[in-house]
């Protein structure tokens, strides 16, 4: 017989019919009248027939507070405050079919047996999901991937899959496969005979003997050797076997819970993971939600870790109070129910003999943003060995390099935009044509600046190719003359054999300065050449990367 159901005697007719259908599925039940008095211990559940009826109220408080078991209750609708107020796990109309009921109620009564065998604390939507998923899916002896980020309870949930599973009175046997070397792992998952090694003086069962008619977890499949996976995939299809330096097969029947925290598709993808394994594994499936998406479970967690370490090191615990509480109830958790537990653990045993405030939890829980540590998953050793050595996701590997580095973003986009605007005017340049910069000055000659010999003439690009002028800017004059014979006021400029479109270049006044001609210098060539930086300054005559400080010093990004 399973656990007893407790039916109030309130609407005979609706108690009749639902004592039929919890009987036929084999639990045992009671009536109780509505005056009763309920015995600690007395069921599992109370279905009250009338959840709208003057003493049902009085049954509801006695379940909850007294035996603290779930209550159902009928009721028409209409009266939903009322409903309310009785805290009632479930509502149903006086019409629901009793098998709906029945079926409600074994798994409710199913999910909170497997908490109280795993140790699983949550009431939350998300780990309820979970946790029917676990009851939907333990009976079966399909294979089951449990995925997740790293400290969310992969194996608990794979604890309590073998829990109600039919094997549950056999071995359940966990092992974490990252953590043994490819020879290593093989020999203890399939076992070796006699000789087959240096130093095999004797033969030795696998796991996966061990674990016959049981259940086996690998956990952390994603960092299971290729050689070893095609291995394990004739177990999986084939449920048989040759251990180390055996000859005979040998047949085996134990189901495989497989957990990961990483995206295996992508590991298909990347050409790491067998894809015929990932979808023989991959069978069943249960997604666990990390703990910043059931925030709300946060205080009943704390509230059974401080339990259970109080009671195993003999402290006392004071408790924590509200903005404490709060805090840890914001905080992101990146290392999820790991990382709160052993915060919890820490401050037990270091309770100074108060309540913990706000002062007490550490400064990277408080401030966050002021943490060193980040919650990024850091890849491990299979996954730093892909093609050309690059980290997966790239776009964890960027983000990364960033931080750690500590660059410049602003710097890193002023040297792509230089390069991308390199390559374009390398494509747009045509062969023998180059950029020109042209100096022309009211007076003759100034004397130590450089400037009293004009530059080479150089053939520039076509009119149609130069950059147009903005409207802003001035209208240039003509170039110089050739030679100083001609450099006349009334000489004219000698025409040039390109279209007749006047040279760029900079005007020099009396006033200006060397930094003024500098500037003016650096726009004009920068303007020939269509922008990019490193023809400017092959053009200037000076370093790129002098180029790029004075560009910044004169204000000209």
């Amino acid at each position: 017989m399973k656990d007893t159901v407790l039916i109030s005697t309130h609407h005979l007719p609706t108690a009749g019919a639902l004592r039929g259908a919890f009987r036929s599925s084999g639990y045992r039940v009671e009536l109780v009248t509505p005056r009763e008095e309920l015995d600690p211990g007395a069921g599992v559940l109370l279905v009250l027939t009338d959840a709208l009826a003057g003493s049902a109220g009085d049954l509801a408080v006695q379940a909850r507070d007294r035996l603290h078991i779930p209550v159902f209750g009928v009721a028409a609708p209409g009266r939903e405050g009322e409903i309310a107020a009785l805290g009632l796990a479930e509502t149903f109309a006086p019409s629901a079919d009793p098998d709906e009921v029945l079926l409600i109620a074994h798994t409710l009564l199913e999910r909170r047996r497997l908490q109280r065998l795993t140790g699983i604390v949550g009431e939350t939507d998300a780990i309820r999901e979970a946790l029917e998923r676990v009851v939907q899916i333990a009976p079966v002896d399909s294979t089951v991937l449990i995925t997740g980020e790293s400290g969310t309870g992969k194996e608990l949930f794979a604890r309590g899959v073998h829990a109600l599973s039919p094997r549950r009175h056999k071995a359940f046997i966990a092992v974490n496969v990252a953590a043994l070397s490819p020879t290593v792992l093989e020999s203890e998952l399939f076992g070796h005979e006699k000789g087959a090694f240096t130093g095999a003086i004797d033969s030795r069962r696998g796991l996966f003997e061990l674990a016959h008619r049981g259940t086996i977890f690998l956990d952390e499949i994603g960092e299971i050797p290729p050689a070893i996976q095609t291995k394990l995939l004739r177990v999986l299809e084939q449920k048989e076997f040759l251990r180390v330096g055996g000859e005979a097969p040998i047949r085996v029947d134990a189901r495989v819970i497989a957990a990961t925290n990483q995206d295996l598709r992508h590991e298909v993808a990347a050409g790491r993971f067998r894809r015929d394994l990932y979808y023989r594994i991959n069978v069943l499936h249960i997604e666990l939600p990390p703990l910043r998406r059931r925030q709300a479970d946060i205080p009943r967690l704390v509230e059974a870790f401080v339990a259970e370490v109080s009671a195993r090191n003999d402290r006392r615990f004071a408790g924590i109070n509200a903005d404490a509480m709060r805090i840890l109830c914001e905080y992101a958790w990146p290392g999820n129910v790991r990382e709160l537990r052993n915060l919890v653990e820490s401050m037990v045993v270091l309770s100074p003999g108060r309540e913990i405030g706000p002062a007490d939890i550490p400064e990277q829980v408080r401030s966050p943003g002021s943490s060193p540590l980040l919650p990024v998953p850091t890849p491990g050793p299979a996954s730093a060995q892909g093609e050309a050595g690059q980290l997966r996701p790239q776009l964890e590997f960027v983000f990364r390099t960033l931080v750690e580095l500590r660059v410049d973003m602003d710097d890193l986009r002023r040297e792509f935009e230089a390069y991308r605007e390199e390559h374009r005017f390398d494509e747009a340049l045509l062969p023998g044509e180059t950029g020109r910069v042209e100096i022309v000055s009211s007076r003759a000659d100034l004397p130590g600046t450089g400037l009293d010999q004009p530059p080479p003439a150089r053939p520039g690009p076509a009119a149609e190719d130069r950059p147009l002028l903005s409207p802003d800017a001035e209208e240039l004059p003509a170039p110089p003359p050739a030679t100083a014979e001609d450099a006349s006021e009334d000489a004219e400029p000698s025409p040039r054999p390109e279209p007749p479109a006047p040279p760029e270049g900079i005007v020099l006044q009396p006033g200006m300065t060397l930094e003024d001609i500098e500037r003016e210098a650096i726009l004009a060539a920068l303007e020939e050449v269509d922008g990019s930086r490193r023809h400017a300054a092959r053009l200037l005559g000076i370093a790129e990367r002098t180029l790029y400080r004075k560009i910044r010093r004169y204000g000209l990004e």
